[in-house]
């Protein structure tokens, strides 16, 4: 089972040791999409939803997901990050996350990002749901990271 980080020689699940890395500055940059109705994309903008505010709300839920990462991901580091931040951009045809979290350490924080994303999506939908039960969330993926032995990457 040799070259999979996350599998010992035995084929067993591991915690990749990153002791021996140096500490470095990291971030990522992760996004995704929530496609909805034109009534309830026109309700969360204008502050209308009986739940309250939908984009405020997702903040949170986004930015305390990225630092509980480590307890939703098996494998995952627990990181101390320097910081997390969650923004929206609001179309007639629904919400984009952008989340972007920060560290200075030994692994990176593309997951961190990545959870960050997809749990304000899934409290977009929540918050909305009464709205419109058949929204879409999709296209989380990571856009960017910065820092650590593998240099940046961008999205092509």
């Amino acid at each position: 089972m040799s070259g999979l980080t996350h599998l010992d020689e035995d084929g067993a699940a591991r915690m990749v040791d990153v002791s021996a890395k140096a500490v470095t500055a990291r971030e990522a940059v992760a996004t995704g999409h929530i496609t909805m109705s034109g009534q309830a994309a026109q309700a969360i903008a204008q502050g209308l939803v009986k739940k309250g505010d939908v984009l405020a709300v997702a903040r949170v839920a986004g930015i305390m997901a990225a630092k509980r990462t480590a307890d939703l991901i098996p494998l995952c580091h627990p990181i101390a990050l320097s910081a997390v931040t969650v923004d929206f951009d609001l179309a007639d045809d629904g919400v984009t996350v952008t989340a972007t979290a920060r560290t200075a350490g030994q692994t990176g924080v593309e997951m961190e990002a990545l959870t960050a994303a997809s749990v304000a999506l899934l409290t977009v939908y929540d918050m909305a749901k009464a709205l419109d039960k058949a929204m879409v969330i999709g296209g989380v993926r990571l856009l960017a990271k910065t820092g650590g032995k593998s240099g940046d990457w961008r999205v092509p």
